[in-house]
């Protein structure tokens, strides 16, 4: 949570949300580990190609975004969940393009490229005869809506990067019956669109086949940035920080321990170019020679 809140800027955020169809789940849930980096790799790809029409952002914008593949009834329904900052870096890598006031991206347009791009990644994969043909003429479900400074979107995400589908104060009850065919499991949950909790009996069966399917692939990266929050730039995300003012912000603290332990600058010069500090290296002491 803390090193996510180190990334937020200083400017409003937005809840973008991408959802597969559910003529899709049985194929993903075949493939997970394909299909959840394309589902990344699709809406990211839409989000950004949009966010680069000057009609909109006219920039490249940051991503952080996180898979979740439940419903809080344990149902199989993958998407994913990106908190975005409510604007774009200009094209010369310095300029900083706010968003209009409590708008970032047209979910109608997002959704229609986010389609494009993911049929695209299932002719590649060799997936695409396995998908019904009404998926391609039906509209996907993209949702998109501010979030003030971001801080509250971080707390909602930060429960789907360290936990699992379920945790033990949802369980209510288990009857053991002797077997895995009569014995129940009863837990609670509530529901998403009257806020009510309710309650769930499933076979111990059913309860493990729902609880199993949302357990990732080996090795499966679930939280992932694009943008300027790539790791790759992200020194030029500090450097955008420094520029929009982050309070708090202390630019030397960002650079690797190693740099700083190398010389303790008395001062901090930033650099006039990318605003970054400037890095001691060493002393040129003066050599005896009579050369200039």
């Amino acid at each position: 949570m803390q090193v996510q809140q180190e990334l937020l800027l200083p400017v409003p955020y937005f809840f973008l949300t991408f959802t597969l169809p559910a003529e899709l789940r049985n194929l993903v849930r075949a493939n997970q580990k394909a299909l959840y980096s394309l589902l990344f790799q699709a809406s990211a790809e839409a989000a950004q190609k949009l966010a680069r029409d000057p009609r909109y952002i006219g920039g490249q914008i940051g991503l952080v975004g996180v898979l979740h593949t439940w419903t809080r009834n344990l149902i199989f329904h993958p998407h994913v969940h990106y908190l975005a900052p409510g604007g774009g870096l200009h094209s010369d890598g310095k300029t900083w393009l706010s968003a209009h006031p409590g708008f970032f991206l047209p979910v109608r347009a997002l959704s229609k490229l986010f389609r494009a791009a993911f049929r695209r990644g299932l002719e590649k994969l060799k997936l695409f005869d396995h998908v019904p043909s009404k998926v391609w003429s039906q509209d996907w479900v993209v949702h998109c809506k501010p979030v003030s400074d971001g801080q509250a979107a971080l707390k909602y995400l930060a429960p789907y990067i360290h936990r699992v589908a379920i945790n033990n104060r949802r369980l209510l009850a288990f009857d053991d019956r002797g077997c895995m065919e009569s014995s129940q499991v009863t837990f609670q949950y509530r529901a998403s669109d009257t806020g009510q909790l309710k309650k769930c009996t499933l076979s111990v069966e059913q309860f493990f086949q729902r609880f199993l399917q949302h357990v990732l692939p080996q090795a499966f990266v679930k939280v992932r940035y694009y943008g300027f929050f790539g790791a790759s730039v992200r020194r030029k995300l500090v450097a955008l920080q420094v520029r929009l003012g982050k309070s708090g912000l202390d630019p030397l603290e960002q650079q690797p321990a190693s740099s700083q332990a190398a010389h303790d600058t008395p001062s901090k010069i930033l650099c006039p170019s990318c605003a970054l500090p400037m890095i001691f290296q060493r002393n040129l002491a003066p050599q005896l020679c009579r050369s200039p």
